[in-house]
Protein backbone atom coordinates (compact mmCIF):
# COMPACT_ATOMS: atom_id res chain seq x y z
CA UNK A 1 0.00 0.00 0.00
CA UNK A 2 1.17 3.53 -0.72
CA UNK A 3 1.74 6.30 1.79
CA UNK A 4 -1.65 7.72 0.75
CA UNK A 5 -3.43 5.00 2.70
CA UNK A 6 -6.56 6.20 4.38
CA UNK A 7 -8.04 5.22 7.67
CA UNK A 8 -10.91 2.80 7.33
CA UNK A 9 -13.68 2.28 9.80
CA UNK A 10 -13.01 0.65 13.14
CA UNK A 11 -9.29 1.38 12.95
CA UNK A 12 -8.71 -0.48 9.70
CA UNK A 13 -6.49 0.71 6.90
CA UNK A 14 -7.89 1.14 3.41
CA UNK A 15 -5.45 -0.76 1.24
CA UNK A 16 -6.27 0.80 -2.12
CA UNK A 17 -6.59 4.33 -3.45
CA UNK A 18 -8.37 3.50 -6.72
CA UNK A 19 -10.40 0.38 -7.48
CA UNK A 20 -12.88 -0.96 -10.00
CA UNK A 21 -16.00 -2.79 -8.86
CA UNK A 22 -17.35 -5.38 -11.32
CA UNK A 23 -20.84 -6.74 -10.78
CA UNK A 24 -23.17 -8.73 -12.99
CA UNK A 25 -26.43 -7.40 -14.29
CA UNK A 26 -28.13 -10.23 -12.43
CA UNK A 27 -26.97 -8.65 -9.16
CA UNK A 28 -29.49 -5.85 -9.80
CA UNK A 29 -32.47 -8.22 -10.16
CA UNK A 30 -32.90 -9.04 -6.50
CA UNK A 31 -35.29 -11.99 -6.23
CA UNK A 32 -36.92 -11.16 -9.55
CA UNK A 33 -36.33 -13.19 -12.67
CA UNK A 34 -35.72 -10.22 -14.94
CA UNK A 35 -34.95 -6.51 -15.00
CA UNK A 36 -34.12 -4.10 -12.22
CA UNK A 37 -35.16 -4.31 -8.57
CA UNK A 38 -34.91 -0.72 -7.25
CA UNK A 39 -34.35 -1.68 -3.57
CA UNK A 40 -31.45 -3.93 -4.63
CA UNK A 41 -29.95 -1.18 -6.80
CA UNK A 42 -30.24 1.19 -3.83
CA UNK A 43 -28.58 -1.32 -1.48
CA UNK A 44 -25.61 -1.75 -3.83
CA UNK A 45 -25.38 2.03 -4.22
CA UNK A 46 -25.12 2.31 -0.44
CA UNK A 47 -22.27 -0.23 -0.46
CA UNK A 48 -20.48 1.88 -3.08
CA UNK A 49 -21.07 5.03 -1.03
CA UNK A 50 -19.62 3.41 2.09
CA UNK A 51 -16.35 2.83 0.22
CA UNK A 52 -16.41 6.18 -1.57
CA UNK A 53 -16.78 7.91 1.81
CA UNK A 54 -13.40 6.48 2.80
CA UNK A 55 -11.77 8.56 0.06
CA UNK A 56 -11.27 5.64 -2.33
CA UNK A 57 -11.52 6.57 -6.02
CA UNK A 58 -14.06 4.24 -7.58
CA UNK A 59 -15.16 3.10 -11.00
CA UNK A 60 -17.64 0.39 -11.93
CA UNK A 61 -18.57 -1.99 -14.72
CA UNK A 62 -22.02 -3.61 -14.63
CA UNK A 63 -23.08 -6.49 -16.85
CA UNK A 64 -26.36 -6.58 -18.75
CA UNK A 65 -27.56 -10.15 -18.19
CA UNK A 66 -30.63 -9.05 -16.23
CA UNK A 67 -31.98 -7.48 -19.44
CA UNK A 68 -30.28 -9.14 -22.40
CA UNK A 69 -27.27 -11.39 -22.79
CA UNK A 70 -25.61 -11.48 -26.19
CA UNK A 71 -24.50 -15.10 -25.99
CA UNK A 72 -28.02 -16.26 -25.21
CA UNK A 73 -29.42 -14.31 -28.14
CA UNK A 74 -26.78 -15.82 -30.41
CA UNK A 75 -27.58 -19.32 -29.15
CA UNK A 76 -31.21 -18.77 -30.13
CA UNK A 77 -30.28 -17.98 -33.71
CA UNK A 78 -29.63 -14.24 -33.61
CA UNK A 79 -26.56 -12.98 -35.44
CA UNK A 80 -23.81 -12.75 -32.82
CA UNK A 81 -22.67 -9.19 -33.53
CA UNK A 82 -26.20 -7.83 -33.30
CA UNK A 83 -26.86 -9.80 -30.12
CA UNK A 84 -23.70 -8.46 -28.50
CA UNK A 85 -24.58 -4.86 -29.36
CA UNK A 86 -27.99 -5.38 -27.77
CA UNK A 87 -26.23 -6.67 -24.66
CA UNK A 88 -24.06 -3.53 -24.62
CA UNK A 89 -27.18 -1.35 -24.65
CA UNK A 90 -28.48 -3.33 -21.68
CA UNK A 91 -25.35 -2.38 -19.72
CA UNK A 92 -26.03 1.29 -20.44
CA UNK A 93 -29.51 0.94 -18.95
CA UNK A 94 -28.06 -0.64 -15.81
CA UNK A 95 -25.38 2.04 -15.56
CA UNK A 96 -27.98 4.81 -15.76
CA UNK A 97 -30.06 3.12 -13.04
CA UNK A 98 -27.01 2.90 -10.78
CA UNK A 99 -26.07 6.51 -11.52
CA UNK A 100 -29.55 7.67 -10.53
CA UNK A 101 -29.42 5.69 -7.30
CA UNK A 102 -25.94 6.99 -6.39
CA UNK A 103 -26.86 10.59 -7.07
CA UNK A 104 -29.96 10.26 -4.90
CA UNK A 105 -27.64 9.61 -1.96
CA UNK A 106 -25.26 12.46 -2.81
CA UNK A 107 -22.53 10.76 -4.86
CA UNK A 108 -21.55 12.60 -8.04
CA UNK A 109 -21.46 10.01 -10.80
CA UNK A 110 -20.62 9.87 -14.50
CA UNK A 111 -21.70 7.19 -16.96
CA UNK A 112 -19.15 6.78 -19.74
CA UNK A 113 -20.13 4.66 -22.72
CA UNK A 114 -17.86 2.93 -25.21
CA UNK A 115 -20.65 3.50 -27.76
CA UNK A 116 -21.29 7.24 -28.19
CA UNK A 117 -24.79 8.32 -27.11
CA UNK A 118 -24.24 11.92 -26.10
CA UNK A 119 -27.80 12.64 -24.97
CA UNK A 120 -27.63 10.19 -22.07
CA UNK A 121 -23.94 9.76 -21.14
CA UNK A 122 -20.39 10.73 -22.00
CA UNK A 123 -18.25 9.05 -24.67
CA UNK A 124 -15.19 7.19 -23.46
CA UNK A 125 -12.12 9.45 -23.34
CA UNK A 126 -9.48 8.02 -21.04
CA UNK A 127 -8.00 11.28 -19.76
CA UNK A 128 -11.45 12.69 -19.03
CA UNK A 129 -12.39 9.53 -17.13
CA UNK A 130 -9.21 9.75 -15.06
CA UNK A 131 -10.00 13.36 -14.25
CA UNK A 132 -13.46 12.41 -13.02
CA UNK A 133 -11.86 9.90 -10.66
CA UNK A 134 -9.40 12.50 -9.41
CA UNK A 135 -12.38 14.74 -8.63
CA UNK A 136 -13.83 11.89 -6.53
CA UNK A 137 -16.69 11.14 -8.88
CA UNK A 138 -17.81 7.55 -9.29
CA UNK A 139 -17.33 6.55 -12.92
CA UNK A 140 -19.51 3.81 -14.42
CA UNK A 141 -18.16 2.37 -17.65
CA UNK A 142 -20.95 1.14 -19.92
CA UNK A 143 -21.30 -0.67 -23.27
CA UNK A 144 -18.41 -3.03 -22.58
CA UNK A 145 -15.39 -2.44 -24.80
CA UNK A 146 -17.65 -1.19 -27.58
CA UNK A 147 -16.87 -4.30 -29.59
CA UNK A 148 -18.76 -7.57 -30.08
CA UNK A 149 -17.23 -10.86 -28.91
CA UNK A 150 -15.89 -9.27 -25.71
CA UNK A 151 -17.58 -9.66 -22.34
CA UNK A 152 -18.03 -7.09 -19.59
CA UNK A 153 -15.41 -9.07 -17.62
CA UNK A 154 -12.87 -8.18 -20.29
CA UNK A 155 -14.15 -4.61 -20.34
CA UNK A 156 -13.68 -4.39 -16.57
CA UNK A 157 -10.08 -5.58 -16.76
CA UNK A 158 -9.36 -3.27 -19.68
CA UNK A 159 -10.80 -0.18 -17.99
CA UNK A 160 -9.15 -1.00 -14.66
CA UNK A 161 -5.81 -1.20 -16.46
CA UNK A 162 -6.40 2.06 -18.33
CA UNK A 163 -7.45 3.86 -15.14
CA UNK A 164 -4.40 2.53 -13.25
CA UNK A 165 -6.65 0.88 -10.66
CA UNK A 166 -4.86 -1.05 -7.93
CA UNK A 167 -7.37 -3.92 -7.91
CA UNK A 168 -10.58 -5.24 -9.41
CA UNK A 169 -13.29 -6.17 -6.90
CA UNK A 170 -15.63 -8.81 -8.29
CA UNK A 171 -18.90 -8.85 -6.35
CA UNK A 172 -20.64 -12.24 -6.50
CA UNK A 173 -23.20 -14.38 -4.67
CA UNK A 174 -20.49 -16.26 -2.73
CA UNK A 175 -17.60 -15.14 -0.55
CA UNK A 176 -14.76 -16.07 -2.86
CA UNK A 177 -13.53 -18.63 -5.37
CA UNK A 178 -14.27 -22.29 -4.69
CA UNK A 179 -12.93 -25.48 -6.26
CA UNK A 180 -16.56 -26.39 -7.06
CA UNK A 181 -20.00 -24.88 -6.69
CA UNK A 182 -20.53 -24.41 -2.91
CA UNK A 183 -24.31 -24.30 -3.37
CA UNK A 184 -24.29 -27.81 -4.80
CA UNK A 185 -21.33 -29.32 -2.93
CA UNK A 186 -21.10 -28.82 0.87
CA UNK A 187 -17.47 -29.97 0.80
CA UNK A 188 -16.42 -27.23 -1.63
CA UNK A 189 -13.17 -25.56 -0.59
CA UNK A 190 -12.64 -21.80 -0.76
CA UNK A 191 -9.29 -20.46 -1.89
CA UNK A 192 -7.72 -17.64 0.12
CA UNK A 193 -5.42 -16.90 -2.81
CA UNK A 194 -5.17 -18.45 -6.25
CA UNK A 195 -2.95 -17.72 -9.23
CA UNK A 196 -4.14 -16.49 -12.60
CA UNK A 197 -2.78 -19.62 -14.25
CA UNK A 198 -4.61 -21.88 -11.81
CA UNK A 199 -7.88 -20.08 -12.51
CA UNK A 200 -7.36 -20.71 -16.21
CA UNK A 201 -6.17 -24.29 -15.89
CA UNK A 202 -8.95 -25.36 -13.52
CA UNK A 203 -11.70 -23.31 -15.21
CA UNK A 204 -12.66 -21.78 -11.87
CA UNK A 205 -15.06 -19.33 -13.46
CA UNK A 206 -13.83 -16.12 -11.83
CA UNK A 207 -13.91 -14.24 -15.13
CA UNK A 208 -13.56 -15.31 -18.73
CA UNK A 209 -10.15 -16.37 -20.00
CA UNK A 210 -9.33 -13.17 -21.87
CA UNK A 211 -10.08 -11.07 -18.77
CA UNK A 212 -7.87 -13.26 -16.56
CA UNK A 213 -5.05 -13.18 -19.10
CA UNK A 214 -5.23 -9.39 -19.35
CA UNK A 215 -5.18 -9.05 -15.55
CA UNK A 216 -2.19 -11.40 -15.39
CA UNK A 217 -0.29 -9.48 -18.04
CA UNK A 218 -0.84 -6.23 -16.14
CA UNK A 219 -0.29 -7.74 -12.66
CA UNK A 220 -3.75 -6.56 -11.63
CA UNK A 221 -5.15 -8.45 -8.62
CA UNK A 222 -8.79 -9.57 -8.61
CA UNK A 223 -10.56 -9.76 -5.25
CA UNK A 224 -13.69 -11.95 -5.30
CA UNK A 225 -16.17 -11.36 -2.46
CA UNK A 226 -19.86 -11.58 -1.63
CA UNK A 227 -21.86 -8.52 -2.58
CA UNK A 228 -24.81 -9.85 -0.56
CA UNK A 229 -23.10 -9.33 2.80
CA UNK A 230 -23.99 -5.89 4.22
CA UNK A 231 -20.84 -3.83 4.68
CA UNK A 232 -18.77 -6.53 3.02
CA UNK A 233 -17.27 -4.32 0.33
CA UNK A 234 -16.03 -1.76 2.84
CA UNK A 235 -14.75 -4.53 5.11
CA UNK A 236 -12.76 -6.21 2.35
CA UNK A 237 -10.98 -2.93 1.55
CA UNK A 238 -9.97 -2.75 5.21
CA UNK A 239 -8.67 -6.33 5.10
CA UNK A 240 -11.60 -7.97 6.88
CA UNK A 241 -14.08 -10.60 5.76
CA UNK A 242 -13.95 -13.72 3.58
CA UNK A 243 -12.70 -13.28 0.04
CA UNK A 244 -10.34 -14.75 -2.51
CA UNK A 245 -7.43 -12.87 -4.04
CA UNK A 246 -6.43 -13.82 -7.58
CA UNK A 247 -2.84 -12.81 -8.22
CA UNK A 248 0.40 -13.89 -9.87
Amino acid sequence: MTDAAAKGGEGGIVRYRRVLLKISGEALMGDQGYGLHPPTVKRIAQEVKSVHDLGVEMCMVIGGGNIFRGLQGSAQGMERTTADYMGMLATVMNALAMQASLEQIGIFTRVISAIPMDQVCEPYIRRRAVRHLEKKRVVIFAAGTGNPYFTTDTAATLRASEMACEAIFKGTKVDGVYDKDPKKHPDARRYDTVSYDEVLQKHLGVMDASAIALARDNNLPIIVFSLDEPGGFRGILAGRGSHTRVQG
